[in-house]
């Protein structure tokens, strides 16, 4: 049986859940108090794990403001506290076929609870007068024999008219034992006891063992029997699990006869549980578990002083020490205790559905991915897994449909008047409340920046009229037959060189390969200094168009013929008359600077204040719309466009 859909009512803060839709993991995601927590264990009553025993208490449970109405609104039945529906496998439809025919009807399996209810309840999707037909020919009854069961629709009017014929034939006999043999007696109980073996339990978490960094092995067994004090804690059963992770057992530790054999299985024991370990755990690669087992040392604290104590310690290769396991960050403690429990669930193949309750708060961003991928890769293939969380590092980006948004939905019918209607879940990812929406805008924005403009070649230059003038001068290049900018490259705009390092530094992890081009002044020469000595990029992909055109200081703009940049400004900006620029005017306007975005600058300052205000972005913007003008042959673009093909090979080479 697998989990579809999912419809809680009268539990704590939900009164009215709405249905939504349940996927192989599903992702809860809502704010503090939102009513996450009260979905999980709702859901866990139906039929919980006896290690996670979770039962309805009415006083407790049911919504406080109409408590004093249950006995009111409920006199027939108790208040429903969940509904399920599920959809069968092959196999399942296989058994109840074999028992009752082709009886099932194309409509999920519903299962519930209410309160004061043993056991969850059922409502199948069943035939029944089709079920008694299917019997009837499975014993091969004539005319005759059938005539007396004609009006019988259920199991129960079955056995009663069966019962009722004075002399039964035997088939007739034979029919009324079949349906006797089966679970009380009714086809209802015969599907239901098939269905019940494949009812997952429901196994809930919300407070993670943390495992001790030692354990005395000698004693654990009889303290796990209750034959002596104190009793075993949480964190010590983990480190049971965690030699069980490791490859080895305490009974196989214990039972050690010599050195070698005890040593070579706690070697081995290290060597498994750091590889499995560094699988999941990326936050630091130096890192090495390592398992000893030793006689205890007078001096140490009780009850460490006696007996065989075994110890986890983590050892960092980079730092060539070693601390006690519990020394550890508390994000690191969690991570691992929750691989070594979660690997026992795993082991033990029980039929589960995992419930989490915000799992991983004291993670790293990064090390909650890790969890996430660990999820997707170890947990889901084999139990469906529901958990809920309100970090954006735990929604994951890449499977929304896997996400449900938990809101406390509070309404205004009227000035200063506020009215909750109890939490909701919505299957479509909207929510009313932006703070609810935070962790899965949070994780949206987070795959965008990976991705947009993003790709393994990434060329990054200083703004988006950058990017204009490289592709209209490739463009141009290409109709001519010359070289223009390789496919490869994404050119993303990165806001300026002060940009660069964080930039670079933001998609480090993403594996790209990163270049740089541009502008250079000798008043920027210390941020180009401090990109190369704090290695953010490597010295060869750091290209300014200053070494490119071999100048001592030059940008984007002396790429163009002045000539040709002075009649793309005319254009752009509408200058005309006594204001239009020409190539000389643009040259002897400010003899300070060589680049001729400066002097373009400058000869906007000296027209009247009615004249357009210079931006460098408006003559890119023309010239990506007017590309023809690069087709011309007169010497303006000609000499343009040949320091524009050195750029763009100096870019090119780069992919070599």
């Amino acid at each position: 049986m697998k989990l579809a859909k999912v419809h809680v009512t009268n539990f704590r803060s939900v009164e009215d859940s709405g249905e939504f839709d349940v996927a192989q993991m599903l992702c809860l995601v809502g704010k503090n108090e939102a009513g996450k927590t009260a979905i999980l264990q709702a859901l866990a009553g139906l039929n919980p794990h006896p290690s996670t025993p979770v039962f309805y208490d009415l006083e407790r449970d049911y919504p406080r403001r109409w408590l004093t109405e249950y006995s009111k609104w409920h006199q027939e039945e108790p208040a429903t506290v969940v509904v399920t529906k599920w959809e069968l496998s092959q196999e399942e439809k296989a058994s109840i076929t074999e028992k009752i025919g082709d009886a099932l009807i194309d409509q999920p399996v519903t299962v519930y609870r209410r309160y004061e209810d043993a056991e969850p309840q059922w409502h199948l999707p069943i035939d029944y007068k089709k079920a008694i037909q299917n019997l009837i020919a499975l014993e091969g009854l004539n005319e005759e024999e059938r005539l007396p069961l004609l009006d019988a629709d259920n199991s129960p009017e079955l056995v009663t008219a069966l019962e009722a014929i004075p002399e039964r034939t035997q088939k007739q006999q034979s029919l009324l034992d079949r349906v006797n043999a089966f679970p009380v007696k009714s086809v209802r109980g015969v599907v239901t006891d098939i269905l019940k073996k494949g009812l997952p339990y429901f196994l809930y978490s919300s407070h993670y063992d943390r495992m001790v960094g030692q354990l005395r092995l000698d004693t654990y067994n009889s303290r796990k029997q209750g034959e002596q004090p104190p009793p075993i804690e949480g964190g010590e059963r983990v480190f049971v699990d965690f030699l069980e992770y490791a490859g080895t057992s305490l009974e196989e530790v214990l039972t050690a006869t010599t050195y070698e054999g005890l040593n070579a299985r706690c070697e081995a024991a290290s060597s498994r549980i750091t590889f499995q370990l560094l699988e999941y755990w990326t936050q630091n690669p130096f890192l090495e578990i390592e398992v000893r087992v030793t006689k205890a040392e007078a001096n140490d604290p009780p009850p460490f002083n006696q007996g065989v104590i075994a110890r986890a310690r983590v050892k960092n290769n980079l730092h060539r020490m070693s601390m006690p396991f519990s020394e550890r960050s508390a994000g690191f403690i969690w991570f691992f205790s929750f691989l070594a429990t979660f690997a026992q669930v795993r082991k033990k193949g029980d039929n589960l559905i995992l419930l989490l309750d915000e799992p991983g708060l004291t993670l790293h961003g990064k090390a909650q991915t890790d969890l996430l991928r660990y999820f997707t890769d170890k947990l889901a293939p084999e139990h469906q897994v529901i958990f809920t969380t309100h970090s954006p590092f735990m929604v994951p980006p890449d499977n929304l449909n896997s996400v449900r948004i938990v809101e406390d939905r509070i309404l205004q019918p009227k000035p200063g008047q506020w009215v909750s209607e109890g939490t909701k879940v919505r299957n479509d990812a909207m929510a009313t409340d932006r703070d609810t929406l935070f962790p899965l805008q949070g994780a949206l924005g987070y795959q965008i920046t990976q991705n947009l403009f993003v790709g393994k070649h990434t060329l990054l230059v200083e703004g988006p009229g950058d990017l204009l003038y490289l592709q209209a001068w490739s463009s141009a290049l290409l109709r001519r037959g010359r070289t223009g900018i390789d496919r490869r490259w994404t050119i993303c705009p990165a806001g300026g060189i002060d940009k660069i390092q964080p930039f670079v530094a933001l998609f480090s992890g993403q594996k790209l390969d990163t270049a740089v081009l541009s502008d250079y002044s000798n008043a920027e020469r210390k941020k180009f200094e401090s990109l190369r000595q704090n290695r953010v990029m490597e010295g060869q992909r750091l290209l300014t168009f200053a070494t490119i055109l071999e100048r001592e200081e030059a940008s984007i703009e002396d790429v163009f013929d002045p000539r040709l940049y002075a009649g793309m400004l005319n254009q752009a900006f509408n200058l005309n008359g006594a204001h239009a620029a020409t190539g000389q005017r643009l040259i002897d306007v400010d003899q300070k600077t060589t680049r001729l975005a400066k002097k373009a600058s400058a000869y906007f300052r000296a027209l009247p204040s009615a004249a357009p205000k210079f931006d460098p972005f408006t003559p890119a913007d023309w010239l990506f719309q007017h590309p023809s003008l690069l087709d011309r042959d007169e010497p303006a673009v000609v000499e343009t466009l040949e320091r524009a093909e050195r750029v763009i090979l100096a870019i090119n080479n780069l992919l070599e």
